[in-house]
């Protein structure tokens, strides 16, 4: 298979988090892409540039899959960059290439047919708890395998507050009601997540890191200090996702630290994509 990985990070954004984590998080997409699909091909477009994605917009129907990393990206800023990505997206649904988006990826495909992102009160840095199906997402494929409710990585400052007409919600939280999604719009399909089945341990402790004074601000955490030890735990559990002491002083069970479990979102998307190409 064929995979598409649009990014929408800037230039600086991605090099900054290259700093830290050691890829950007287009790049760290495509690398679990590969993993999970061994012999699938990934190719990359940054629609946010300009001119960047003409071409690829007119030639969607050679990818299987695409797929919307997260990103430092606040649709509701607006911007020229902004209404490229939202443009991209919208030819994704005209195209009908089935899509999956995380994080921003999901606040993308909402805002681009017509939903509402706005800023959260409540942010979900590290872990999103107690994540719950709604009766329409407990036998969704999306979510199969999933139990009645889960932890998962995830990192984030804004959330869906409207969604738009044709999607459904399939998991909320009490930090964050719109979770993980389905929109069907023209002839295309979305499915997304809020939080982040494609990311390492690590990787969020990187970004654990990069929000260190802002963690302060928002008197998350008392001191830099206590949010270098947050994000070593987290990279710990990379480094040792079987011992049980740092499970217990994350308060996270299988569901996160087994990669499988934790990128079953990504894994259930890929059969589905699977399926359709026979």
């Amino acid at each position: 298979m064929l995979f598409l990985v649009a990014d929408s990070e800037t230039a600086e954004q991605r090099e900054k988090r290259r700093e830290t984590a050691g890829c950007s998080s287009a790049e760290s997409f495509a690398s679990t892409l590969r993993t999970l699909a061994p012999g699938s091909g990934c190719e990359m477009v940054r629609p946010h540039e300009e001119g960047a994605s003409a071409e690829t917009r007119r030639s969607l129907d050679g990818y299987d899959g695409v797929f919307l990393s997260g990103s430092p990206l606040h649709v509701y800023e607006g911007g020229p960059g902004v209404r490229r990505q939202l443009s991209f997206m919208r030819s994704v649904f005209a195209a009908g290439v089935p899509c999956f988006g995380s994080c921003a990826g999901l606040q993308i495909a909402v805002a681009a047919v017509g939903g509402r992102v706005g800023s959260s009160p409540r942010h979900e840095v590290g872990l999103a708890r107690r994540i719950t199906a709604t009766a329409r997402g407990a036998d969704h494929p999306l979510l199969a395998g999933r139990p009645a409710s889960w932890d998962a990585l995830s990192v984030h400052s804004d959330v869906v507050e409207q969604l738009p007409e044709g999607a459904v919600l399939l998991a909320g939280n009490s930090a964050c009601p719109v979770q993980a999604v389905e929109i069907r719009h023209g002839g295309g399909l979305f499915w997304g997540v809020q939080y982040h089945p494609e990311l390492s341990f690590s990787e969020i402790g990187a970004a654990i890191r990069r929000q260190s004074e802002a963690l302060v601000d928002r008197k998350l955490a008392r001191t830099r200090s206590d949010v270098d030890r947050q994000a070593e735990l987290f990279d710990a559990v990379e480094a040792e996702p079987e011992r049980p002491d740092l499970a217990w002083r994350l308060g996270i069970d299988e569901e996160v630290t087994d990669p499988g479990r934790r990128r079953r979102e990504l894994v259930n998307f890929l059969a589905m994509l699977r399926d359709r190409a026979g």
